[in-house]
């Protein structure tokens, strides 16, 4: 210490002249990792920090939101601490008047703050919100004169949007406030409306003027959603908002949350199972034997268990593919290549509406309804392909397309159909004279030449949208294509594809999963964003068939198998005590996971699960 009281800073000797007078000594400063040091007298240190671009966005949206909690003072003294500005001074007097319905004013503050404006036409269109609510509230005040001035003096000479000035000028023939909330689909004069309208306008103006209202929820509800979007397992209908999770932790979905476990095993048929699905309300579930059988189970809304409700017999060539009624009223059950005919059962009564067969020589193998529940589709590989009505008659007949499989599409217009050329062809049903959208069809009911493979398309599904389709395609596997841009989007890995009809589904919240049997006697499951499974089901001890998603219940998943019977797959149980793989990090990769149910009667397994990453 020197001999005057004043500290050594830096190895060199710091001497005032005021503290040699007695007086109290200045403080002396330095700098360090981007921290202002002040020494102070009495050897007391002050820090400044001397913030980063990205430290005082980070600063100004803690700001923003402590001010949308209330904390205002706590708010100004961290401004006031870090050096920040929450924002532009003009910016804050402009948001005060607008709250405060003081129109004029704040026209003259917009006036200030045009030359910070991004965009020419920004301040054009900001003064139009204002007055728009300006003469709103006239009306609802019933100022009809103020009002009109507004209009005509005001909205009119800016000319702009003159559209909605004309929708304007018709209110004021409403004759009550209630008439005009409703026609103008406003909430009226008071801090709703304006705090909606400074929305609005806030919309026009740069971040470094004004933040975007709600910045720091929006950001982090950006990250919740691709946390969601990361994780394989993912497949909850429950909202993962703000309000009800932690932001402490990263989203993470455990493997026992998804259907991976065997739940229930149906045995009620005798002979191969080539086919099962669950009605659109996933109330049901309905499956196809050889054993010329078609058993309709009831699906427990709360224990998800299915029971047996009606079997339907007589399908002398066996059941190979049903298709529910977009009112789960009627199913159609087809048989295979050899079947001539198809039934349409009535579940609800368990009576046959009708049988339709029109030749000996037909082969009807496939079907799909038209959304008005009155018509459907059917053909087969023999080159039959008929739209008919409920009562089994043949509306529209053409010869010579070899239907592999059949989908309508949700425009009620337009079925897709998958032949013997490796293709997938949209017809169109309702204007067959005069409407053909593919200029180089031959023929006028092709609409549109969607996709081709190389190599047999054996069945395919499309999901809720009508954008993609899912393709089991002979000795390829599974492929994704989205049918608008009419590209190959993804090959899903793993599954064992050869010449048997394999049928495939989209599941999941949100469909976004996908599942296909396989001849290796199991279920692949990948999500729709992966090309590597996410779970491979063991369980079945011959060739999987088809695979069904209840569209209502995420984690119930249905197969069928040619060793005669159907499992059902859900999540592990609450007390289930097996080793439990949690969702790797995105950064991982693709997960792979092998699970073998418990050992059964139709199973060799000796192990009770096997997982592998």
């Amino acid at each position: 210490m020197q001999s005057n009281g004043s500290p050594t800073h830096n190895g060199d000797a710091q001497t005032s002249s005021s503290a040699q007078n007695g007086a109290e000594p200045e403080p002396a400063a330095s700098s360090s990792n981007g921290v202002e040091v002040t020494q102070a007298a009495g050897g007391l240190e002050k820090a400044k920090v001397v913030l980063s671009r990205s430290d005082e966005d980070i600063v100004r949206l803690i700001g923003q939101h402590l001010n949308g909690l209330g904390l205002h003072r706590t708010a100004e003294l961290l401004m006031a601490e870090s050096g920040c500005r929450l924002e532009h001074p003009s910016a804050a007097k402009f948001r005060e008047l607008v709250m405060a319905g003081d129109w004029e004013q704040a026209e003259e503050v917009l006036s200030e703050l045009k030359s910070l404006l991004d965009k020419p036409q920004a301040a054009l269109k900001m003064k139009f919100l204002l007055l728009e609510q300006k003469y709103l509230e006239y009306l609802e005040d019933g100022q009809v004169i103020e009002a009109l001035y507004c209009l005509r003096n005001e909205l009119t000479p800016l000319k702009f949007n003159t559209e909605r000035v004309h929708q304007l000028s018709g209110y004021i023939m409403c004759s009550t406030a209630e008439e005009l909330r409703e026609r103008a689909e406003w909430e009226g004069k008071g801090p709703k409306s304006r705090a909606k309208l400074m929305e609005k306008l806030q919309a026009y103006m740069p971040p470094s003027v004004m933040l975007p209202p709600r910045r720091l929820q929006t950001l982090l509800s950006q990250a919740i959603e691709l946390q969601k979007e990361r994780c394989p397992y993912h497949n909850t209908k429950s909202e993962d908002s703000l309000q009800n999770m932690s932001l402490l932790l990263d989203h993470v979905c455990s493997r026992k949350q998804f259907p991976c476990r065997t739940r229930q095993i149906l045995s009620e048929h005798c002979d191969e199972v080539w086919f099962c699905k669950f009605s659109n309300d996933g109330t049901k579930l309905a499956t196809g034997s050889k054993d010329s059988t078609l058993n309709v189970y009831e699906v427990n809304q709360i224990t998800h268990e299915a029971k047996l409700l009606r079997t339907f017999e007589g399908h002398q060539y066996g059941v190979s593919y049903l298709a529910w009624s977009p009112d789960d009223v009627y199913l159609i059950a087809c048989g295979p290549e050899e079947c001539s005919e198809l039934w349409v059962w009535n579940v609800q009564t368990g009576e046959l509406r009708v049988k339709v067969s029109q030749s000996p020589e037909d082969s009807l193998t496939s079907a799909a309804w038209n959304i008005d529940c009155k018509r459907f589709v059917c053909g087969g590989t023999r080159g039959q392909f008929y739209q008919c009505d409920l009562d089994g008659n043949v509306m529209d007949s053409w010869e010579g397309v070899r239907v592999q499989c059949l989908q309508y599409k949700k425009d009620g217009k337009t079925v897709l159909a998958s032949d013997t050329h490796h293709r997938i062809r949209g017809y169109n049903f309702e204007e067959l004279s005069d409407h053909n959208l593919d200029p180089m069809a031959q023929d006028p009911w092709i609409v549109d030449n969607k996709i081709v493979e190389d190599h047999p398309i054996m069945s395919f599904s499309i999901d809720d949208s009508g954008r993609l389709a899912l393709l089991n395609v002979a000795t390829q596997g599974v492929h994704l294509w989205d049918l608008q841009d009419k590209v190959l989007v993804r090959k899903y890995q793993g599954v064992t594809q050869g010449f048997y009809t394999i049928h495939s589904c989209f599941g999941g919240v949100n469909q976004d999963f996908v599942a296909s049997g396989s001849e290796d006697n199991k279920v692949y499951v990948w999500h729709l964003k992966r090309e590597l499974p996410i779970a491979v089901l063991s369980g079945h001890t011959r060739t999987v068939n088809c695979v069904t998603w209840n569209p209502q219940i995420p984690g119930m998943l249905a197969s069928a198998s040619d060793d005669g019977t159907v499992r059902v797959w859900g999540p592990a149980a609450a007390d289930d005590e097996s080793d439990d793989l949690p969702c790797l990090s995105p950064l991982d990769g693709a997960v792979r996971v092998v699970e073998k149910d418990k050992p059964s009667a139709e199973s060799d397994d000796s192990t009770d699960t096997d997982d592998e990453v």
